[in-house]
């Protein structure tokens, strides 16, 4: 086990320094096309609800497409390479939104398709790039890393939301594709200037060629593993819950509250910054009182607050939806942190991308389900009603946690046992957990 924290990577790791980079673009540029786009299918287009919902849904389709197949690819192929192209062609595909609608040639149609093939690139980076960072960092630098990268998407998607309809506004929505495809070309330009090279990926013993096989292997990784399959069962349910509310928190506190929109994008990129100090905290607190118990405090703790949410009135009570919001943002980002870098370290290397895969797949299966459940439960219960019964839902998807390993251990472990063993899991120093009772 690590037993002090270090710091300055940003400082003292070059290629680290230029993925984090190159990130942060990514993500802010993700989080301004989440604005203009729509605004682009609405203004331009004269697109009606359905087809901007159909924008959506096909931004996460290929997750549920070719997530896992990709997954393999991955863990047969070099990373850089992948994340290159993926960056590559994301650039050429969101500049040609103007040049199209310059020309003529743009339509909900053509749209939807950029929307698709983006989405499918970003399933190569996203499952390309989480594999490859243990790759650049030794194993004591994951968590800083893992801290960096997630505190920095998440104020750069605070940033994001933020300038999107200010970009929009200034440039108009389409030209304001641009400073998308801008930031792919920073991510392109920082992956180049890694000088990190992965070797070529090498296989040993016996392994079927066939894909079906080794997605099938990804898939067997999570089914045995009790600790893959615990997490992986708590995304999916957190995921639910997670868009449940989400996706009509903009109506609730519209409709219900009676804020005006300009309070409303104030009081959701509040709650946002959640992300940023859980980012902050997560390794400090992971460090002190353990990885399994911090995991407890950050994914059952803290978004106990999400209760408050349905009680948000007008006035000054609009800062209970912003505690509320706050504090699960911050659970969550700080509870991502802490399984990215047990992953990385717990995983066979040769697998990772299978297993991003896959948790992916299974994870993401329930954000349209989720969104599609708050929807109809706003309607048949009303709004508020339903922000109760899915604000609530994001604690009782961590009681899968609870009944699970994580509860009996200080530490989540950093290496696999076989499959059946009866031991104790281990501290990160290998020495037994003690449970908890």
């Amino acid at each position: 086990m690590n037993h002090g924290i270090r710091g300055g990577l940003l400082r003292r790791h070059r290629d680290f320094r230029l993925l984090w980079c190159g990130e942060t673009a990514g993500k802010f540029g993700a989080s301004v096309t989440g604005v203009t786009m729509p605004l682009v299918a609405v203004s331009t287009l004269h697109a009606g609800t359905f087809e901007v919902g159909l924008l959506s849904a096909a931004t996460w389709a290929p997750w549920m497409i070719i997530g896992l197949p990709v997954g393999v690819w991955v863990d047969r192929l070099r990373r850089r390479p992948i994340m290159l192209t993926a960056a590559a062609v994301s650039l050429l595909l969101f500049a040609g939104v103007p040049i199209a609608a310059w020309s003529g040639r743009l339509s909900i149609g053509l749209l939807l398709a950029v929307a698709l093939l983006t989405g499918t690139a970003a399933v190569f980076f996203q499952t390309a790039y989480s594999a490859y960072l243990p790759s650049i960092l030794e194993p004591d630098d994951q968590p800083e890393g893992n801290a960096k990268l997630h505190g920095s998407a998440s104020a750069a998607q605070i940033a994001g939301l933020g300038s999107g309809g200010l970009i929009a506004q200034l440039a108009g929505a389409v030209n304001g594709m641009f400073a998308n495809a801008a930031t792919f070309l920073v991510s392109l330009l920082c992956l180049t200037g890694i000088r990190h090279r992965e070797p070529r990926v090498t296989r040993t013993g016996h392994r079927s060629p066939s894909l079906v096989s080794e997605v099938r292997e990804g898939l067997r990784l999570i089914a045995d593993d009790p600790w893959f399959r615990t997490l992986t069962l708590f995304g999916a349910a957190s995921n639910l819950a997670l868009m449940g509310y989400q996706s009509i928190q903009v109506v609730f506190l519209v409709r219900s509250v009676g804020l005006n929109p300009g309070t409303v994008g104030a009081l959701i990129a509040a709650t946002s910054a959640g992300g940023v100090a859980g980012a902050f905290a997560a390794r400090r607190v992971a460090h002190r009182i353990g990885t399994a118990r911090a995991t407890l405090l950050f994914e059952l703790g803290l978004p106990m607050l999400a209760l408050l949410i349905p009680l948000t009135v007008g006035g000054a009570g609009i800062l209970l939806f912003a505690a509320g919001g706050f504090s699960v943002s911050a659970g969550v980002v700080a509870g991502n942190i802490i399984k990215a870098s047990f992953q990385q370290r717990y995983c066979p290397p040769d697998l990772l991308g299978r297993l991003t895969a896959s948790t992916a797949f299974l994870s993401y299966g329930t954000i349209p389900v989720g969104a599609l459940l708050g929807g109809a439960l706003g309607t048949a219960l009303g709004l508020r009603t339903a922000m109760a019964v899915t604000t609530a839902g994001v604690p009782l998807a961590a009681l899968i946690l609870l009944f699970s390993p994580i509860r009996r251990s200080r530490d989540l472990p950093t290496s696999r046992r076989p499959t059946g063993s009866s031991k104790l899991p281990l501290h990160s120093d290998g020495e037994p957990a003690t449970p908890r009772h």
